[in-house]
């Protein structure tokens, strides 16, 4: 009887064991995700602030003359996404 006991207690401890490393996991899991998240967040933070910069040099270059032919192509297309998303919001507004 008493090693049916210990084999219960043993059973029992490991089970309990097991628990808190389940839960542990579970805590660590749950870090690691708003790491990730605050991660992102910072991450589509500085893409933005890139494209930002990047455009503000491309201004510069364009109002110093600096600008190469292929730099002139990029920034003409980009000024003509410009306008036609203005003029896409001039038609929505329009209507």
């Amino acid at each position: 009887m008493a090693e049916l006991e210990s084999n219960i207690k043993r059973i029992n401890d490991k089970l309990q064991k097991l628990l808190r490393q389940y839960n542990q996991l579970l805590k660590d899991n749950e870090r690691q995700s708003r790491l990730i998240k605050e991660l992102q967040e910072t991450k589509d933070q500085n893409t933005q602030t890139i494209a930002t910069l990047q455009q503000q040099a491309d201004i510069l270059k364009a109002s110093t003359g600096q600008m190469n032919a292929s730099d002139k192509k990029a920034f003409e297309k980009h000024i003509n996404q410009y306008i036609k998303e203005i003029d896409k919001c001039i038609g929505l507004l329009s209507e």
